[in-house]
């Protein structure tokens, strides 16, 4: 309250006016009235117990209002927009005028922010969680309750309230994963670039008036898709003929993903990569290269993991040819013909094994997956775009 009460005034005096209330704090201010009303209510029956010993400590009633009332509901509400939230920070911290907001204020002798004492050192990233774990813990309360209750009847209707609190939170991990999943898949597609056929293998001619007509509009799409997951992730080299080209590896639960690393300020199509928002569930490393105006520029076509055959390269070559923390790659049509080979390198063995690892262990779940579909039917693979 003492972040959302400060940017409240400063946009009252007319800063931060850009600064969105609700991306940042969502509704607060209602979970925090629900919240203190409950907790009012629930010291307000301990006290009338105490005063007066022969009055029983009735929880029911309390308990009834609010855990089937407003209370989860407003928690799951700010919870499922804390990614966001967290996202929207990340993306207002470079700035100045908010750097000031968050640490001091505007005037310095008043103890804003961050420098207040109830804050007790603690930033906003850290406060803004809190109502997370708080969640977590009414089931314990709830517990605690029950474990202490005497009649038999209040003692099942807490156990089924209990029940239905940590159904409501299993329900709601499901949603954030979710939402974190899908914000992560939108800045890839804004940081992964599809070039043209043409473009990518100078072999295909297509005339400048066909080009519209045959335009892969498509490609893009394949991340849009809410059901992949990304397993790995990170930076690798390739070895070509005459030079060592540093490239970023993506792999999904289907498909692996294999992108040059492109260090201009413009994006492919001219647009400004350094407006793009980071998402704070990438990795480290890929949000620092996006933050200076990186992207990744598709290498090859997409490899199915039902095509995608791992071989290790043995540490006898590392004198030979100079490579270390080797491993290769191959890339196979439908007809089990090579098509691509990529020979990668990692910076060091145990980098090297974790992404051979992560592969065969990728592969072989698709595998499973696929298995029962394999052997209910019997019918000829669907034409791939690899042929």
């Amino acid at each position: 309250k003492i972040f959302m009460n400060t940017l409240k005034y400063l946009q009252s005096n007319e800063f931060l006016l850009d600064v969105d209330l609700w991306r940042l704090f969502a509704n607060l201010e209602e979970l925090n009235k629900i919240s203190l009303s409950f907790l009012k209510s629930f010291f307000e029956t301990v006290k009338e117990h105490v005063s007066k010993s022969d009055s029983p400590m009735d929880f029911s009633s309390i308990l009834r209002k609010f855990f089937q009332g407003d209370l989860c509901q407003t928690h799951q509400i700010y919870c499922l927009n804390y990614t966001s939230a967290v996202f929207y920070l990340e993306n207002l911290r470079p700035r100045e005028d908010f750097g000031i907001y968050l640490k001091a204020g505007i005037i310095p002798p008043v103890q804003w922010c961050e420098q207040n004492k109830q804050c007790k050192r603690l930033h906003l990233p850290e406060l803004l969680v809190a109502p997370l774990h708080r969640l977590t813990r009414y089931p314990l309360l709830l517990d605690n309750i029950w474990k202490r209750s005497t009649d038999e009847t209040e003692k099942g209707f807490i156990w089924s309230l209990k029940g239905k609190v940590e159904k409501s939170i299993r329900d709601l991990e499901g949603k954030v994963k979710w939402l974190d999943n899908f914000q992560k898949f939108r800045q890839l597609q804004e940081v992964i670039i599809w070039p043209q056929v043409w473009d990518r293998d100078k072999r295909f001619f297509v005339p400048e008036y066909l080009k519209q007509s045959v335009r892969e509009n498509s490609s893009e799409n394949i991340l849009s898709s809410v059901n992949r997951l990304l397993l790995h992730e990170g930076r690798l080299t390739l070895a070509e003929s005459t030079r060592l080209l540093d490239v970023y590896l993506f792999l999904f639960d289907d498909f692996l993903l294999i992108t040059k690393i492109k260090r201009n300020k413009k994006k492919y199509g001219g647009s400004d990569t350094g407006l793009i928002p980071v998402c704070p569930s990438l990795t480290p490393e890929l949000q620092s290269f996006i933050r200076e105006g990186g992207f990744c520029t598709v290498l090859d076509q997409p490899i199915p993991l039902d095509r995608l055959i791992l071989k290790n390269v043995d540490p006898v070559h590392v004198t030979v040819f100079s490579l270390r923390n080797a491993f290769l790659i191959q890339h196979e049509n439908r007809y089990r013909q090579c098509i691509a080979v990529f020979l990668l390198q990692a910076q060091t063995e145990t980098a090297k094994k974790t992404w051979m690892s992560q592969i065969e262990t990728a592969i072989s779940n698709y595998t499973m997956q696929h298995e029962t579909k394999k052997s209910t039917a019997f019918c000829f693979p669907a034409e791939s775009s690899e042929i």
